[in-house]
């Protein structure tokens, strides 16, 4: 029997989604990324669920792509491969993703954890971008979102170099929301989710909706997507609820409409 790739499990408004190939320390194989796009887009269309955990072993969160399926590669059979397809659908999630990231973090693997919108970490957790070490450079996101999170010089020094940092580095630079004892990683980012969870559901999809857009565009474009959801939001029966609410003094009871 096939080994399953992506091990799902819900708790409630969350659901966690494991990285299964512990052999290879989860190496992002193109079986690997069509499992993973498979089990996240069918927990993003399950309306019981509002949050989305990612997370691997202790030893690795993912080390990277699949050298073996890669090293005597074409550019046609990369091309022919398409695992570019598999983070498309990755990056179109609706519903907030968070990385529970132990252990390595490199190459895909800290490509995947910054595909996600929040990263917690253990203390021991590393991250990198190796691949100049291999002859090759990033080629799923990684040069312009670490740019993004660390800015272009720190960027600049690990995708030259290959060389990883630490967690309390990736913190400090603004790539990792969080920093915890290595065994508090996933209780740290359920705990997270539980709390976003929490909140109304149509506002945190289009306040995050709005972020992610001005990221990828410009300010003046992301203030236009900004000012056009925060309008919708008045539509929605969680904004009566949470303001009136506010009013009463009294917790919100929010049914995501």
């Amino acid at each position: 029997m096939a080994q399953e790739l992506v091990l799902i499990e819900k708790q409630g408004a969350v659901a966690i989604a494991r990285l299964n190939r512990p052999d290879k320390l989860n190496a992002l194989s193109p079986e690997m990324l069509a499992s993973l796009a498979e089990a996240l887009e069918s927990l993003n269309k399950d309306d019981a669920v509002r949050v989305i955990v990612l997370t691997g072993s202790e030893r690795a969160f993912a080390a990277g792509a699949d050298i073996e399926a890669m090293a005597k590669a074409s550019p046609v059979d990369m091309l022919l491969r398409n695992t570019r397809q598999y983070w498309q659908r990755l990056w179109t999630l609706d519903k907030p993703l968070i990385a529970a990231v132990s252990g390595v973090a490199l190459g895909g693997g800290c490509e995947l954890a910054m595909l996600c919108d929040l990263i917690v970490a253990g203390e021991s957790a590393r991250f990198g971008q190796p691949e100049i070490k291999l002859g090759i450079m990033p080629g799923a996101g990684g040069t312009q979102r670490l740019a993004r999170a660390v800015g272009p010089y720190r960027a600049m020094e690990m995708i030259l170099t290959g060389e990883p940092i630490s967690a309390a580095e990736a913190q400090r630079a603004g790539l990792v929301n969080r920093v915890v004892p290595d065994d508090k990683v996933l209780e740290e980012a359920l705990a997270l989710a539980r709390l976003i969870a929490e909140r109304p559901p149509v506002a945190v999809r289009l306040a995050r909706q709005a972020l992610r857009y001005g990221m990828e565009r410009n300010m003046l474009k992301g203030l236009e997507m900004e000012r056009r959801n925060y309008r919708l939001l008045y539509e929605t029966e969680d904004q009566k609820e949470g303001m009136q609410a506010f009013l009463e003094k009294r917790p919100p009871k929010f049914k995501g409409r």
